[in-house]
């Protein structure tokens, strides 16, 4: 494995996947046949996305020339379990604090979210295993290095996953554009989860029937929508004045 956290290789990439490594996506070349059903099989095992790109993409992400038509891009930081996030807070004495993104697949994105989570005190952060991106070198480097602190939890149903956090007392915020609630009046003081959605499409139709309340952002200019990560900073920081 590469510095930058990809696996180059049929047998490699097979390897990787029968040992447990954290992989987030598997790349693989249109019309690559053989051992690649055997990988694609692991992969829908161990619930590992598998992308179908143009050779040509395969070659631009490869840095040893020999990717035999696969490349992985493997996490550079382990995940963490919801209830280690949960067990955060407990350990802290503090109310449940936690980042839910539904669809971010900027890694820029979820860096910047991952950084403003850790200055803002958030628990950690839940991402969907599909449609999101992973915890690769991009995401750290742009964390600054919060991805050392701050728990991030994949998980493979995000809705299943909130109604297990509403047991817990745990309250959800979805970031909305057509919502009623302006993001000031919501009590975001006690156990919450801030539900931000993805760059283009927002939260989707079932996570937002997930979410408790749905509150906006007063949006003075032309423009209608801001930035996951820029909406995500707003809203945690709100929660760190109504906590503090």
């Amino acid at each position: 494995m590469s510095d930058s956290g990809k696996i180059e290789g049929r047998n490699p990439v097979i390897e990787a996947i029968k040992a447990g490594r954290e992989i987030d996506k598997i790349f693989i070349a249109s019309g690559a046949e053989g051992s690649i059903q055997v990988i694609k099989a692991l992969a829908f095992e161990h619930g590992i996305e598998v992308v179908t790109v143009p050779r040509g993409k395969i070659n631009e992400m490869s840095e040893t020339g020999n990717h035999q038509g696969v490349v992985a891009v493997a996490a550079v930081h382990s995940y963490a379990g919801v209830d280690d996030i949960l067990s955060l807070a407990e350990q802290k004495g503090e109310a449940p604090f936690i980042i839910v993104l539904d669809g971010v697949c900027d890694p820029h994105n979820l860096g910047s979210i991952l950084r403003t989570a850790n200055g803002a005190g958030a628990h950690g952060i839940i991402i969907p295993k599909r449609r999101s991106a992973g915890l690769g070198e991009t995401v750290a480097k742009v964390s600054a290095g919060a991805v050392e602190y701050t728990p991030v939890a994949r998980v493979s149903n995000l809705a299943q996953t909130m109604d297990y956090l509403k047991k817990k007392n745990i309250w959800f915020y979805g970031a909305h554009q057509n919502a009623d609630l302006l993001y000031t009046a919501a009590d975001l003081s006690g156990g919450i989860g801030l539900v931000i959605g993805s760059e283009g499409e927002g939260i989707s139709r079932l996570t937002a029937e997930k979410c408790d309340f749905l509150v906006s952002l007063p949006m003075a200019g032309e423009i209608n929508s801001l930035n996951a990560s820029v909406a995500a900073g707003i809203l945690m920081y709100e929660a760190v004045r109504q906590r503090s």
